[in-house]
């Protein structure tokens, strides 16, 4: 099972960043890919759009089905999955990796951002599962990979960012049930991390170029994700992987030709300790 050719492969988020470059290494073995994300007009701040998504993920050697989708609207969800198995047969891979971050105190947090993590992170991730699952339950090696941290009660991973922790934990506790609910029914369920920060909007808008230039490229998220989703499903569930750890085990060795920055010590993540 090293090949994604022919799986289909739903992925919130899709657009740009992490999504995107799962989607593109699942591209490269001839995977179809569901681009299930918001952005279908160019964003001022953002780059990337679906259907510029779906022309690298087609150059990239994949079928692309770009389809604008807010994880928050449950009737979006369950037309996407609809129109996913309409053009691909089925579904045989749900990526949850859309997502919301405000790294705000609790004094600093507006309930407005607050409902945003809440209904995207943890709402949108357990819908968007949900709404796969009568599908995966049908499929050869079906797989859940989300992309959330490891849980750890330890305070410091609270501490000045309380909403967006829970947020995040949600999204793992999902995993975290999920995985022995589905066992015995073969659906694996795995949560990835990455060790470092990761050369994404997200970081540009944190830490601007200076964070940008200490982190690593999607492309080790993507292929320890490749890594994951062509293990055999009832063997691999109920993991919380950590990227390098992944690839480590699948023999990688060199992790420089990740680095954004040739020769620098990339920053270290939220959430690992």
């Amino acid at each position: 099972m090293s090949t994604l050719k022919g799986k289909t492969l739903f992925i919130t988020g899709a657009s740009r960043g992490i999504g995107l470059a799962i989607a593109k290494r699942a591209a490269r073995d001839g995977a179809n890919i569901v681009i299930a994300a918001k952005t279908s007009a160019p964003h001022p701040k953002l780059p990337g759009t679906i259907y510029s998504a779906a022309e690298e993920i087609e150059q990239a050697g994949g079928k692309a089905l770009p389809l604008m989708v807010d994880i928050r609207q449950d009737e979006q969800i369950h037309d996407a999955v609809k129109q996913a198995v309409e053009r691909f047969g089925g579904i045989d891979i749900c990526v949850n990796n859309a997502s919301a971050i405000s790294l705000t105190g609790t004094l600093e947090t507006p309930m407005k951002k607050f409902d945003l993590m809440f209904g995207v992170n943890v709402r949108g991730t357990y819908a968007t599962t949900q709404a796969c699952l009568p599908e995966l339950l049908k499929a050869k090696n079906p797989h859940v990979l989300t992309l959330s941290p490891p849980l750890s009660m330890k305070q410091k991973w609270f501490q000045g960012h309380v909403a967006y922790t829970m947020a995040k934990y949600g999204m793992s506790m999902c995993v975290l049930g999920m995985s022995e609910e589905f066992r015995e029914r073969g659906v694996a369920f795995n949560a990835l991390w990455p060790r470092t920060t990761i050369a994404t909007a997200a970081v540009n808008m944190l830490g601007g170029q200076d964070m940008m230039d200490a982190s690593r490229t999607p492309e080790i998220m993507a292929d320890a994700a490749h890594a994951i989703l062509t293990r055999d499903s009832r063997a691999c569930t109920g993991h919380f992987f950590i990227d390098d750890d992944v690839l480590r085990e699948a023999g990688v060795t060199d992790f420089a030709k990740y680095l954004v920055k040739p020769g620098t010590e990339p920053l270290p993540d939220f959430f690992i300790d």
